[in-house]
């Protein structure tokens, strides 16, 4: 227990340096262009903060698609398990939590960019872990660098175009994980070539950004063998939860996600939103949630934090599901309607068919 309070603690200090650098970017750099000289600092405080129109969706125009870049994932030498992690067991039942944020962006759309949402986390000094579909990455460029800059953030990997990974096969499959990894990538070139940084960190912001993602939710929370089997070949861990806030239902209130949320949470979960401009409530709820967690003891950390922690057991299950095994098979048959949507799409504006994209 000694230890594991250790471990807490280094978690909350971790979190108290990093806001405060963080903190120092947004109070005093300079409304300049970001990188215009060597050593900049990345963004201003307009540069980082919410935007309005930043959460619109717009569906069905031009401009939605993007070719899924090529691009094999970079090896690791770390064997990974198969199944996916639900939730974490932690020595000591310590109150140690991961929120969680989907950025979730189809073939055919352009999503949003909750920015209230981040803006709420970086002020209260929260880490948390994005999922960002690498065709969100590419159509959100600027902030899908911030977001890779910060660091109280992480980023995984969602897939390419948020296609239902129970439905996919073959090529089709493994180009949803290796195009959001190209996705990644290319976002940290791009964070490279501005050669600006983080007060409080030194060097290049880029240097502080993992080359590759290590993490990866699959859209819709569903899975097949095969899409297991796949994540496991590209050395990524597989991440779903075991407490959805249900924040993308239209007819979900903040009240009922602050009872749900609040009621199921306990020591290692894994805390689902979504920050894309289907959070509906989530800007309302998440503070109210946090306040209510932290009175309970509850301190936050990314998932890779979550699952580094000394005598950390990942809960892990060989089905993917939302609450119970087989919940997620509901999604088939949208998924199969998606899919036609998208091949309109593609056909309407000339674009090629998704399997000659690479």
């Amino acid at each position: 227990m000694v230890h594991n309070r250790r471990w807490a603690d280094t978690i909350v200090m971790r979190g108290a340096v990093i806001a405060g650098t963080l903190g120092a970017a947004i109070a005093f750099a300079p409304d300049a262009v970001a990188g215009e000289q060597q050593g900049a600092v990345c963004w201003s405080p307009s540069q980082l903060t919410v935007r309005r129109g930043d959460n619109r969706i717009v569906k069905d125009i031009r401009a939605a698609y993007r070719p899924r870049p090529v691009g094999d994932a970079a090896a690791s030498p770390r064997p990974v398990p198969y199944g996916a992690i639900r939730r974490v067991n932690l020595p000591g039942n310590a109150k140690i939590i991961a929120l969680t944020f989907d950025l979730c962006e189809q073939p055919h759309e352009i999503s949003g960019y909750q920015g209230d949402i981040v803006d709420y986390l970086r002020s209260e000094r929260l880490p948390a872990t994005f999922f960002a579909t690498g065709k969100w990455l590419l159509t959100h460029s600027e902030r899908g660098q911030q977001l890779m800059a910060d660091p109280l953030f992480e980023i995984g990997n969602h897939g390419w175009s948020h296609r239902n990974f129970r439905i996919l096969t073959g090529s089709a499959l493994v180009g949803e994980l290796t195009g959001s990894q190209a996705a990644y990538r290319r976002t940290r070139k791009r964070l490279q070539a501005r050669q600006c940084r983080v007060p409080g960190l030194r060097g290049p912001a880029y240097r502080h950004v993992p080359r590759r993602q290590t993490l990866m939710r699959f859209p819709f929370g569903a899975c097949s063998p095969a899409a297991l089997r796949a994540v496991q070949d590209q050395k990524l861990l597989a991440i779903q939860w075991d407490v959805s806030s249900a924040d993308p239902w239209k007819g979900q209130t903040a009240d009922a996600m602050v009872e749900h949320v609040v009621r199921r949470t306990r020591s290692g979960s894994i805390l689902l939103f979504h920050a894309n401009g289907r959070g509906w409530r989530t800007p309302e709820a998440l503070p109210v949630i946090v306040a209510k967690l932290r009175a309970k003891g509850f301190k936050f950390a990314t998932v890779s934090e979550l699952l580094s922690m000394p005598g950390a057991r990942p809960e892990i299950v060989s089905r993917c599901y939302d609450s119970k095994p087989g919940d997620s098979e509901r999604y088939d048959g949208l998924a199969r309607r998606l899919e036609q949507r998208y091949a309109a799409f593609r056909r309407r504006f000339g674009f090629p068919p998704d399997d000659k994209e690479q």
